[in-house]
């Protein structure tokens, strides 16, 4: 019979013999997993579980089997938020992964002065808190005083109720600051990146005639697709677990008028504990959700993280 072998007792005998003798070394490395698996693995386990039952939190479990998950998934309420996840996510990010790139590249070729002064600006919004944030945005946003609005009126503009009115302007509204406090963490991330690359594509680039565009284009993106993957995977987790910004904004559980402003973390909790104590259900949600980011980065990866078959992947691969 193929394979390997199985564990004898004398091959246990020396297992255990070196365990008590490196007994040490684990005990230093014991309490991340012991935290891990108390708060880590037990509540990811327990909550799969959960998703089955019918559970108020204090009462007795009903099993369910699937019921759950098919109520979640032809729940029209649930495709509203994850439409409002989607859409919020897809066109912010246009602003946040890409305005990332090219402020990091900014930076990162001494185009613009005083870059220990922007890299501060532009990282602050991430520092800083984020109901602060959203409480401030909520001012400027404001119908009857906001700093937006009067802008608008000295353009010759009309006032829009950004946060009232059929809903129609708070996704706008959410992109937005979403945008803005989220552009500089991945501006960071892309110019640590970018300082990695030797300065000598970048000066045998200069001497063929290559102008910052073509270099932005064609050199510094295909060498940081690692990192632009890495980016997407985790600017779609974040999409998914939205929920400070539209809430604060919108100071409703539910997304403001016509449920606009819902995403899929406020649905998972308007469902437990904030506004129900459906707890199998919330369970079932969030493995919903937790799946389709599974599908979404795969997706990421095999596009952005396909194998760079031409230009200068090719070329570094022929000179190898």
């Amino acid at each position: 019979m193929d394979g390997a072998p199985l564990p004898t007792k004398k091959h246990r005998s020396l297992l255990w013999r070196e365990i008590r003798r490196n007994k040490v070394a684990y005990a230093y490395i014991s309490p991340f997993y012991i935290l891990f698996a108390i708060f880590g693995l037990f509540p990811i386990v327990s909550g799969f579980v959960i998703s089955f039952f019918s559970w108020d939190g204090l009462g007795k479990m009903k099993p369910l089997g699937l019921k759950n998950y098919v109520d979640v998934l032809t729940t029209r309420l649930f495709w509203t938020a994850m439409y409002n996840t989607l859409f919020i996510g897809l066109v912010s990010h246009v602003f946040i992964l890409f305005g990332g790139l090219v402020l990091a590249y900014l930076l990162n070729a001494k185009i613009v002065k005083f870059d220990n002064v922007f890299k501060t600006v532009y990282f602050l919004p991430m520092v800083t808190s984020a109901v602060a944030v959203t409480i401030v945005f909520s001012a400027m946003f404001s119908y009857n005083s906001g700093l937006i609005n009067y802008g608008l009126e000295l353009l010759g503009f009309a006032r829009i109720n950004w946060l009232g009115d059929m809903g129609q302007y708070i996704k706008p509204a959410v992109i937005a600051m979403f945008s803005w406090k989220w552009i500089g963490w991945n501006m960071v991330i892309y110019l640590a990146g970018m300082q990695g690359i030797s300065n000598d594509i970048y000066e045998a680039a200069t001497i063929d005639g290559a102008n910052h565009s073509g270099i932005f284009f064609r050199i510094t993106m295909p060498l940081l697709r690692p990192i632009i993957l890495f980016t997407l995977i985790q600017s779609t987790i974040g999409t998914m677990s939205l929920f400070t910004e539209p809430f604060v904004l919108t100071n409703n559980i539910r997304g403001g008028t016509g449920n606009q402003g819902l995403t899929v973390m406020m649905y998972l909790l308007d469902k437990a504990p904030y506004g129900n104590n459906l707890y199998g259900y919330a369970s079932a949600t969030a493995y919903v959700i937790s799946a389709i980011i599974i599908l979404i980065s795969i997706l990421n990866i095999n596009t952005v993280g396909k194998r760079d078959d031409t230009g200068i992947g090719a070329e570094r691969r022929r000179k190898a």
